[in-house]
């Protein structure tokens, strides 16, 4: 096994502020850049703060920021960097520093929280739901999301304009509407509750300028963009201005008074 020194820069403080320290590390073939930052822990920087859980790239747990680019250490592998090169890992910027290279994430949690649920057909019990493959496939892709929160760093609606964040749900949030909006057994409209108005309204889907930030870092390689975003503003726009949907809206509304 072959091994090289490195240079690396890594984010060191708190909420009240830091900067980047200068250290130099062995590396050896096939490591990732969470190996690294163990051995920064175990030889030169025991504080050093940093969240991970799997290192299998399933958790979503460790995501920072490494070069600039938002990333998974464990998925990271030094490989892709050249040896000569001075690495920079710092913490996911959109969100508040704790300390080191973990961050506040809550936002995501509270946006979460504000999605409406799944609503389950009625006449139908658990265990009686039925679906054909074909109807599933669409939705099933954002199923892969490992909550890494890459998406919601990245993109610039959130990382670059503080104060959008009360009124825009981000791209992991909107591909969740998306999701439920393509379920074919979700009956959101028989209760009466319009996904791709709410999305509109209340998770701020028009701030959204589909730049596919979103889904160039994402590490399950969820095609966010094209599969759920721009679908959902689709579908949104047609239920708000195409005529024929606005009067069908109203006759099924005065047919069922």
């Amino acid at each position: 096994m072959s091994s090289y020194e490195a240079r690396f820069q890594v984010w060191r403080g708190d909420e009240h502020g830091g900067g980047l320290r200068d250290f130099t590390v062995d590396v050896n073939d096939g490591e990732v850049v969470l190996d690294i930052v163990h051995r920064l822990q175990a030889t030169q920087a025991p504080d050093l703060a940093v969240r991970w859980n799997c290192k299998a790239g399933k958790c979503g747990s460790c995501s920072a920021e490494v070069n600039g680019r938002p990333r998974l250490l464990c998925m990271t592998r030094m490989s892709v960097f050249d040896r000569a090169e001075t690495i920079t890992i710092t913490p996911l910027r959109a969100f508040p520093v704790i300390r080191d290279l973990v961050t506040d994430v809550g936002f995501n949690y509270q946006k979460a929280r504000e999605v409406p649920a799944f609503v389950p057909p009625p006449g139908l019990g658990p265990g009686e739901y039925r679906m054909f493959q074909e109807d599933v496939d669409r939705p099933q892709e954002f199923r892969k999301c490992i909550e890494c929160f890459l998406c919601q760093n990245t993109c610039h609606v959130v990382r670059d304009h503080e104060e959008n964040k009360q009124a825009f749900a981000g791209p992991r949030y909107l591909m969740r509407v998306a999701e439920l909006d393509m379920h074919p057994l979700d009956a959101a409209a028989e209760a009466g509750l319009d996904r791709g108005r709410t999305a509109q309204d209340d998770q701020g889907l028009g701030y959204c300028n589909i730049t596919k930030c979103c889904t160039e870092v994402c590490p399950e390689g969820i095609r966010i963009t094209d599969n759920a975003l721009i679908p959902l503003k689709e579908r949104a726009v047609d239920r708000k201005y195409d005529p024929l949907v606005w009067l069908g809206s109203k006759i099924r509304r005065r047919s069922g008074a």
